[in-house]
């Protein structure tokens, strides 16, 4: 408990030095870190934040532990609905800031110019590590082992690296959900996000709440491309397929979050098992079967 506390009042403390932004130690720092790509569902998270506020809107006496959520990433330089997720996310996080019904209970930061210097501030202090890639669409991916040997505890799809560090540290010590690589690609010919529109009061309330013009006020329709992209586009990333699941996911992480001898079991765990993604493993693997090479004794 205490390590964790202390790396996110050291965090806390050189982001208020470098930038003037104020974030609470004693909230969950829910971190998603990683280039901004439609596969990586920075967007995902997006609307799962979006839906917590509505919650809080509709009821402000909602028992909630307070969240700050932390963005980082840069995105190409010709990807236009890229960098309109990370406006959406600045957009989002302002609009938030101003609202004093959940200010105190939801926080929204998006982390510029991302870096390793960045990382090594922030992986230690995550408590919480969002790898929510489209389940098929991640080679590997190496930041999600970061914020495991770090104590972070996995909210994520069963896609990429993560399915190997659940394999290790044990399903049950991870918050999985979505939908598997093999229901993507078999719901190619079938999948409608318009159900999900029609179906699903959150996940309405909260597409409607952005496409009404909400989080973009002085700038009316700019965010008509993220309508395409979840509506009429055909949702090729499955953001709403995979939305309800994500809340039930986050739903049993809080909760836990509650019971810190319970956590910090769990956050134990994974660190034992990140030791087989340690460089000095894979090396010596290649070293043997690949290179054909043997150590040389230093003297």
């Amino acid at each position: 408990h205490k390590a964790k506390r202390d790396a996110k009042s050291k965090f806390a403390q050189w982001l208020k030095t470098t930038s003037g932004q104020t974030v609470d130690p004693d909230t969950i720092f829910d971190c998603q870190v990683k280039r901004i790509h439609e596969y990586k569902r920075q967007l995902l998270n997006a609307l799962r934040i979006v839906v917590l506020y509505n919650r809080l809107r509709e009821n402000p006496n909602l028992k909630m532990i307070p969240r700050t959520f932390f963005f980082a990433g840069k995105a190409a330089p010709a990807y236009h609905l890229a960098k309109l997720i990370i406006k959406f996310l600045n957009n989002l996080a302002g609009t938030i800031d101003g609202d004093t019904i959940v200010r105190g209970r939801l926080k929204v930061v998006f982390l510029p110019e991302y870096s390793v210097s960045l990382a090594e501030r922030l992986i230690p202090a995550a408590d919480v590590s969002n790898q929510i890639s489209t389940a098929g669409y991640e080679a590997s991916g190496t930041s999600n082992m970061k914020f495991m040997m770090n104590g972070a505890l996995t909210l994520g799809t069963r896609d990429g690296a993560t399915i190997e560090m659940a394999e290790e540290a044990g399903e049950e010590n991870f918050f999985l959900f979505g939908l598997t690589a093999d229901q993507v690609a078999g719901s190619k010919g079938w999948y409608s996000p318009g159900w999900h529109y029609d179906n699903e009061v959150e996940t309405r309330a909260a597409l409607d709440l952005i496409f009404t013009g909400y989080f973009s006020r002085y700038e009316p329709g700019v965010f008509e491309p993220l309508r395409h992209t979840l509506l009429t586009g055909g949702d090729h990333y499955m953001h709403l397929a995979d939305l309800t699941s994500y809340l039930e996911a986050d739903r049993h992480l809080c909760d836990l979050y509650g019971d810190p001898d319970g956590w910090a079991r769990k956050a134990i765990i994974n660190i034992a098992g990140s030791g087989k993604f340690s460089s000095d493993r894979t090396i010596a693997e290649y070293a043997a079967e690949i290179w054909n090479v043997k150590a040389c004794p230093v003297r």
